[in-house]
């Protein structure tokens, strides 16, 4: 095998450089070489507009595509969760890490009559639809920032994702899994991502692909896609692969819960391609499509 030299781009939060770091060390376990890179996203820079207020896609992984593109870089590694469906011409998915766990977690604060904090417009819909009149508030920064931010504040808690969490080895004791609330698509995944003509270093990253969290995070992010959904809409799904078949759940709600509309299917192993079309279908159906309607009204 021929030894390579690869330049891995990053954020700097402590999550981000542990994602890139972890992918390092399977480069270099398979014999190649491995440096870190630091690239600032536009999503680091402003901490203070809530990320559906932003209006793009990509806030997070823009400036590592752009670095990859223009050759600064040779793979980037992001949050699954960040990363629009449609991928920048001439990039591609080179690898996807096994999940973590895919759960919100809320993590209490020091008033229970306070506001609930977060960022995401998927978990303030689903929050609203079940505790209706609570109050949300912006909730920004890297998991260290947000925590910090816990701490100090007024607040009944405030809603992060399990993994970020756990994989910094900061998930508080205070601090329970919201398993009532289904994830944004490919929530608690990494993908790595590389330049298309560079075989090699493709073929470096694709001995650390799990198949089955890259089943499941397919059928969630086809599911997004056949929504026309971004990180500005409150869409959830989770796909589970057993050996026999593969369990799908989804929603999505209106920003401020009073309305939600959701699908539960099972799908054989040999619908794997169409699933996530086949469940976007079914929640149409099942009132989806009035959401949506209502939503780009307000856009």
């Amino acid at each position: 095998m021929q030894q390579l030299k690869i330049r891995i781009g990053t954020r700097e939060s402590q999550l981000a450089k542990w994602q890139a770091q972890f992918v390092k060390s399977i480069l270099q376990k398979n014999g190649h070489h491995a440096e870190l890179v630091f690239i600032t996203s536009e999503g680091d820079i402003d901490l203070q507009t809530p990320l559906y207020a932003m209006g793009v896609q990509g806030v997070f992984t823009r400036s590592l595509d752009t670095a990859l593109l223009n050759h600064k870089i040779d793979v980037a590694v992001h949050s699954m969760k960040d990363v629009p469906v449609q991928l920048p011409k001439g990039i591609i998915q080179a690898a996807v890490l096994e999940r973590a766990s895919h759960k919100d977690i809320f993590v209490v604060g020091s008033n229970p009559n306070g506001a609930v904090a977060t960022s995401s417009i998927r978990r303030k819909a689903q929050w609203l639809n079940k505790y209706p009149g609570t109050q949300i508030e912006n909730l920004r920064g890297n998991v260290n920032t947000r925590l910090r931010k816990v701490v100090e504040g007024d607040w009944a808690g405030a809603i992060f994702a399990a993994a970020g969490l756990e994989r910094i080895a900061v998930r508080p004791k205070h601090s329970y899994d919201l398993d009532w609330m289904v994830p944004a698509p490919a929530q608690g995944a990494i993908m790595v991502v590389a330049r298309e003509e560079d075989k090699e270093i493709i073929d470096a990253c694709s001995v650390s692909n799990h198949s089955a969290t890259a089943t499941a995070v397919k059928i969630e992010r086809d599911f997004l896609s056949a929504l026309m959904g971004g990180c500005s809409m409150p869409i959830s799904a989770l796909a589970v692969v057993t050996d026999m078949n593969i369990e799908f759940k989804g929603n999505i709600a209106l920003p401020d819960g009073s309305k939600k509309a959701e699908t539960e299917i099972i799908f054989t192993m040999n619908q794997i391609n169409e699933a996530g079309k086949l469940a976007a279908e079914e929640l149409l159906r099942n009132g989806g499509k009035d959401i949506l309607d209502e939503m780009r009204k307000s856009f």
